[in-house]
């Protein structure tokens, strides 16, 4: 059975004078990790682990301990990076599992007193969004700057793109619960590629993976398996990223703060067929 896979007895009901018929179903699996951040909070999120195992930790200046899966390590990085927590891998000291408590991750940073974050002690479902008005919106609560203007994409390149990332979503072949989500670049490539039952989780992986790595958002977009609601593109703004496409709709407030903060916002991405929202010049329609 894969990582982030879990085989339950179901009754399938196939349709009226058809016997019903007993059988095992495959389901994303749901669980708790709490990142426990030192003088800061903690913060528990549910989501699916994708790797058998994981890397030990991870030591400022040595990076990532052993050569296992980092997927709840990308996720906490990627998490307290976009909250505002940290500004990069170079505010973390340590990071690593906890011998005592299976499930948390304890994390020590170089300046908490420094910090100024606008959550804290959270427990997070895994449809859980930002909280936030129109004041928040309007007024820049959340501390974010424009994305840089440097990155530019053929129209047709996003129905490769997406493919790609489809032939990476193991788990939702398996259940069809799992969102999926991937960094890419304008030349076509994808460089990170999550899945998980929150969407919100599996943008963080892919963004905590990209900082774990060193690979830095420059020139780099987002791929998202689902809708864009405000906090999508709110973690995105944070990251830098310059285009943001997902196959479903956007939200108005991530239309409006996609236009406000300067990203490509892309939805309805299918097949040969995109709905450009905001800042449509990244976009070059090829005849």
């Amino acid at each position: 059975m894969k990582p982030g896979i879990r085989l339950v007895q179901s009754r399938h009901h196939p349709g009226p004078g058809q016997p019903v018929e007993e059988q095992g179903c495959q389901v994303i699996q749901e669980d708790a990790l709490t990142i426990d951040v030192e003088d800061i909070g903690t913060y528990t999120l549910m989501w699916t682990p994708t790797d058998s195992v994981e890397a030990d930790g991870y030591v400022d200046g040595d990076g990532l301990m052993g050569d296992q899966g980092s997927g709840a390590l990308a996720l906490a990085a990627g998490f307290v990076f976009t909250e505002g927590i940290i500004q990069g891998m170079n505010d973390i000291r340590t990071m690593a599992f906890c011998d005592k408590t299976p499930g948390v991750i304890r994390m020590r940073l170089k300046s908490p007193e420094a910090v100024v974050t606008r959550r804290r002690n959270l427990v997070m479902t895994s449809s859980c969004g930002l909280c936030g008005s129109r004041e928040a919106v309007e007024n820049n609560t959340f501390g974010l700057s424009e994305v840089p203007d440097r990155m530019r994409l053929d129209a047709q390149g996003f129905s490769q793109l997406m493919q790609e990332m489809l032939s990476h979503q193991a788990i939702f072949a398996e259940t069809g619960g799992a969102h999926a989500a991937a960094i890419f670049s304008a030349d076509g490539r994808i460089h990170a590629v999550a899945e998980d039952l929150g969407r919100h989780n599996a943008l963080d992986k892919v963004i905590g993976a990209t900082l774990l790595s060193g690979a830095g958002f420059k020139r780099k977009g987002a791929l998202l398996s689902s809708r864009l609601s405000l906090e999508m593109i709110t973690k995105a703004v944070r990251a830098g990223l310059e285009i943001v496409a997902a196959v479903s709709a956007p939200t108005s407030l991530a239309i409006e703060v996609a236009e406000r903060f300067g990203v490509t916002l892309c939805g309805f991405v299918r097949g040969q067929r995109a709905t450009v929202f905001t800042h449509p010049h990244r976009i070059d329609q090829v005849d």
